[in-house]
């Protein structure tokens, strides 16, 4: 029997740096070298001081998350959805997670909670992909094609300009095994509905490969 999934919610915090665009990731305590963005599920008190749909309530979770974990006071109104994230049926925890972006300003200040979290880094998003790489920053599917979609951005407000012109894209994986490693199928790809990554078309997915990842999306 499928896990019902937990409405939660995740902002991207970017900045500019002093040369690139910069995009904030949390050190998870409990699992060091584990980079994510600030998040998490929605609580009772989110239902209690927000009422509304399911996004709304997710965007207020993210914003009362990124207080406790990292400090950070964000406007929930100035948040802007970009995906969301639905946990396949197989997992034993699920969640539907909206994805919001935000803009910090250049010197604002993060103060880790030292207990869920206990580091942070702004880094430029190519840095991030070749930190996880180079396997010194482990990131979840969904952190690693966020992060990809910053790259090539100059400024936050380019990537957050180029982000709202499309609709929020949601996301509800379908993994395949492949000769070579692993392929995760999102929806819109060619192979989706039957899992044949093979099949010609459009391509949506992430190879998750033993020399690297690869997001490709066309």
């Amino acid at each position: 029997m499928s896990v019902e999934p937990k409405p939660s919610g995740t902002v991207v915090v970017i900045r500019d740096g002093r040369e690139h665009l910069e995009v904030l990731l949390l050190e998870r305590s409990r699992s060091r070298s584990t980079w994510v963005f600030p998040g998490g599920k929605v609580e009772e008190t989110d239902r209690s001081m927000q009422s509304g749909d399911a996004q709304e309530l997710a965007r207020h979770a993210a914003v009362r998350e990124a207080f406790e974990e990292a400090g950070l006071a964000l406007s929930a109104p100035a948040l802007l959805p970009i995906s969301r994230w639905i946990t396949p049926e197989m997992a034993r925890k699920r969640f539907d997670t909206w994805f919001f972006v935000a803009h910090a300003e250049p010197d604002t200040e993060i103060r880790v909670d030292g207990a869920e979290i206990c580091d942070h880094r702004w880094l430029a998003p190519q840095r991030v992909l070749e930190a996880h790489h180079r396997h010194e920053m482990r990131l979840a599917p969904p952190t690693f094609v966020t992060v990809s979609w910053l790259v090539g951005h100059d400024t936050a407000v380019d990537a957050i300009d180029a982000l709202g012109r499309h609709s929020p894209l949601t996301f509800r994986p379908r993994i395949c095994s492949t000769a070579d490693g692993g392929c995760i199928l999102y929806p819109g790809d060619a192979g989706y509905e039957d899992g044949d990554v093979e099949r010609p078309g459009p391509r949506h997915r992430l190879w998750v490969l033993p020399d690297g990842w690869r997001y490709e999306r066309g």
